[in-house]
């Protein structure tokens, strides 16, 4: 062999190992690691899962204003407990104190004419009690006698007109005063504020339109609600075992009472981001309520719930039962 083809040779070689060296450099590593968040274990043999959202026991009530107005002052704040009927909010009610103090005047004017008619009325009377005395003695003319009649029938109708101008004011200054009494937004039940986003100064709409500018709710105990796809419903029983854990801590395990089924399935309106999550999904929401829970939960948190069901085998097993039927 010539040297000049082992030379060459030499040189091939050397080219083709040093292009399989650079390709197995390019070459990806893959190494198997675990999750940074491990998924939540179920202790059930057969589950279904849901998606849950943390809520208070009497869901999240909108605190809203009867009627348009400015915010004067906001009494209470986020996290706060409060009882029934506590003062929350006060709209401004300088222009209702006004008309308060006009139907005070009229009723206080009202009532000084009634007095006045009063007076006037016994007078009359007793003119009329003489009048008819002396006429039955023909001391004086049986006109005379009617006049003064007619003139006590016009002062009773004119004190009767009076009295119900007086209690027409009184029932407009109750009117006023139940619209100043409604300025003031109190607790309609006993809660927490979970959420304030109005301040002094601001301008509500009674409209209810947007998003609601206070929230409360009963947060003892909390409430899961959770949304079972609605191709998991037949594997549910009322009164199944569940478990929730928080999304990304599957540590902290919690368990679970059942509450009730809500009757109306809907569509699915809290969605996750799986790729593979249809938006036309119908949905059945069940309601848990968190049994002595050992960590701090907060309303809206995600939850990962986990309930027991019925098998699938034994749902497919039903399924062809039926369409056999």
């Amino acid at each position: 062999m010539k040297p000049t083809t082992i030379i060459l040779s030499l040189v091939g070689l050397a080219s083709v190992g040093i292009s399989a060296v650079a390709i197995l450099s390019t070459q990806p590593k893959q190494e198997l690691t675990e999750p940074a968040v491990p998924p939540p274990q179920s202790l059930f043999e057969h589950t279904v899962a849901a998606v849950g959202i943390i809520e208070p026991n009497s869901e999240s009530i909108a605190i809203g204003s009867p009627f348009p107005g400015v915010v004067a002052s906001v009494l209470v704040a986020a996290g706060e407990r409060v009882e029934a009927n506590q003062a929350l909010f006060v709209l401004d009610h300088r222009h209702l104190d006004a008309q308060r103090s006009v139907a005070l005047a009229r009723v206080e004017q009202t009532e000084k004419q009634v007095t006045v008619i009063q007076k006037l009325l016994e007078q009359a009377r007793r003119r009329a009690l003489t009048s008819c005395r002396l006429a039955n003695a023909g001391t004086i003319a049986s006109q005379d006698r009617d006049d003064r009649v007619s003139e006590l029938e016009k002062l009773e109708a004119e004190l009767d007109s009076t009295l119900a101008a007086v209690r027409l004011n009184r029932a407009e200054v109750a009117s006023v005063e139940t619209e100043i009494d409604r300025s003031t937004i109190r607790a309609p039940k006993n809660g927490t504020i979970l959420q304030t986003r109005m301040r002094p100064g601001e301008f509500l709409d009674a409209s209810g339109s947007g998003e609601p500018r206070l929230l409360l709710g009963s947060t003892e105990p909390l409430h899961v609600r959770g949304d079972v796809d609605e191709f998991d419903i037949p594997r549910l029983a009322a009164g199944a075992r569940a478990t929730a854990t928080p999304r990304g801590n599957a540590n902290d395990r919690f368990d679970l009472q059942f509450v009730r089924f809500e009757p109306l399935v809907v569509p699915k309106r809290s969605l996750t981001g799986d790729p593979r999550e249809r938006v036309d999904t119908r949905v059945l929401q069940v309601i848990y309520q968190v049994v002595a829970p050992t960590k701090t939960l907060f309303v809206g948190q995600q939850m990962d719930l986990l309930v027991e069901g019925h098998p699938r085998s034994a749902h497919s097993a039903s399924l062809s039962e039926i369409s056999r039927k």
